[in-house]
């Protein structure tokens, strides 16, 4: 029987980790949609939108139009600025007005 010939397995070099100053990788930042006050809809609409859109219980989607329409503005979601850009176009959809903003 033939000797078997050496063989030489490369490895792989292990991976460098390049750390960014100030910035953690693993978080993004985070986003929230603000709902305005608007003379136009009603307030049962709005509390209707709430809790079609983001399913909120009626007891939290009337307390969040209450903020609305008592303090002018309410965050009623958040997440990526993805996320966040999607819930502010189904509103707009919906005739409400609303804007994201970092948190």
């Amino acid at each position: 029987m033939p000797a078997m010939a050496a063989t030489s397995v490369m490895r792989a070099p292990d991976p460098v980790l390049v750390e960014r100053i100030g910035e953690d990788p693993r978080l993004s930042p985070r986003w929230v949609v603000v709902v305005w006050n608007d003379p136009v809809n009603l307030m049962t609409y709005v509390t209707y939108v709430f809790r079609k859109l983001f399913g909120y219980s009626h007891p939290k989607a009337h307390a969040l139009m209450l903020q609305v329409h008592n303090e002018g503005r309410a965050v009623v979601s958040g997440g990526t600025m993805e996320r966040c850009e999607h819930d502010a176009s189904r509103l707009h959809a919906h005739g409400l007005w609303a804007t994201i903003q970092q948190d």
